[in-house]
């Protein structure tokens, strides 16, 4: 199917503004028209932080950004789908056009800021998938003018503990300005230790401990992973997912639009963003959960990840090249490598690749 988008829906989308285009891909997911789901291959079977995912690919953050469609998402094949980023209260983003498509490197540039309707709406929406299956994570953030971010992400904890089946506090995005700072170690240990109180509170009410990842950026520093890398040991944080989008503009095709302001998400990203997924988990060692996100297109991208030290994975960009048949391509992809390899298990090729990676200089 992925073939088909490439040739004719892409065409005719990307003949649209590309925030309309993602209205008209959410409304066919609602209407059912999309279920490119496959069965479910054991080998995939990956449990994380007690959580049982029927193969490690994700739907990351920011395309169902309210809570639309969690579920038509599982059934495109992925294994799970985050929801968000979700600010307390609505807010419109930023000035409009905010989305930049960049064709010759399959990639987006972005500056929404968190556009989303805030936490009552998606609670809504949630509350009503209560009782289904499939595992759906609510990623949170601080909204623009909050007089206190950090108490923004206690709140998102507090209010969606009933509803998902993990967090994540995202600290990473370039289009909140400021929200980077979060990432600085000091600030950094005083979220973790709020956040996770929250979550401790939480867990002693109903008996159930949702997991926390925190997601960071690609443009970090050695020195900057570093003090990342002492917080998150120095806390019972959950795991990390690495990346959100990178500032950098190196070696791209296009000509237009690479000077627009904001993240870079897509193809180009895959490299710099495996490269600091590497030297994490050499820095906070082998138990610790990561999901690997940047430039996933394919399967062999996606098992790229996981030999570079990636539990689990999560894309974006590609679906929007590739079409809603790239979850289901993908998963088959996974499979068919493990077989023709006599591989039993995806986890057994975790960390395989972590040193060639992790030895990379991080790209300038």
């Amino acid at each position: 199917m992925s073939g088909l988008f490439e040739t004719f829906g892409r065409r005719a989308l990307f003949k649209l503004d590309p925030e309309q285009a993602h209205g008209l891909s959410v409304a066919a997911l609602k209407s059912g028209l999309f279920s490119c789901g496959g069965g479910n291959d054991p080998a995939l079977a990956v449990t994380v932080t007690g959580l049982s995912f029927p193969n490690p690919l994700g739907m990351a953050a920011g395309y169902d950004k309210n809570a639309e469609i969690p579920d038509e998402l599982l059934k495109l094949g992925f294994g799970f789908a985050e929801i968000g980023t979700l600010t307390p209260q609505p807010q419109s983003g930023n000035p409009r056009p905010r989305i930049f498509r960049l064709v010759e490197d399959r990639a987006v540039i972005n500056r929404l800021g968190f556009n989303n309707d805030g936490h009552e709406a998606a609670f809504r929406r949630l509350s009503a998938r209560t009782g289904k299956a499939g595992i759906v994570g609510v990623n949170i953030g601080a909204n623009k003018d909050s007089a206190d971010r950090i108490a923004d992400y206690v709140t998102g904890i507090r209010r969606f503990y009933s509803v998902a089946s993990y967090f994540t506090a995202n600290i990473s995005s370039p289009n909140t300005p400021g929200l980077r700072d979060l990432q600085a170690r000091e600030s950094l240990g005083l979220l973790l230790a709020q956040v996770l109180t929250a979550r401790d509170d939480e867990a002693a009410k109903s008996g159930i401990v949702r997991p926390v990842f925190l997601k960071i950026a690609p443009d970090l520093t050695e020195e900057g992973l570093d003090d990342i890398a002492a917080e998150v040991k120095a806390h019972p944080l959950d795991g990390l997912i690495i990346s959100n989008t990178t500032l950098s503009r190196t070696g791209l095709k296009s000509t237009r639009s690479t000077s627009e302001a904001g993240g870079l998400s897509g193809a180009p990203l895959f490299e710099r963003s495996t490269i600091v997924l590497a030297k994490v988990r050499q820095k906070v060692g082998p138990e610790l959960p990561i999901i690997g996100v940047g430039g996933i297109d394919s399967a062999d991208t996606a098992l790229a990840k996981i030999r570079a030290g990636a539990d689990l994975v999560q894309l974006y960009t590609g679906l929007v090249y590739r079409g809603p048949g790239l979850p289901g391509e993908i998963v088959k992809g996974m499979s068919e490598r493990l077989r023709r390899d006599g591989v039993k298990s995806i986890r057994d090729l975790r960390d395989r690749d972590t040193t060639h990676w992790a030895a990379k200089a991080i790209p300038a």
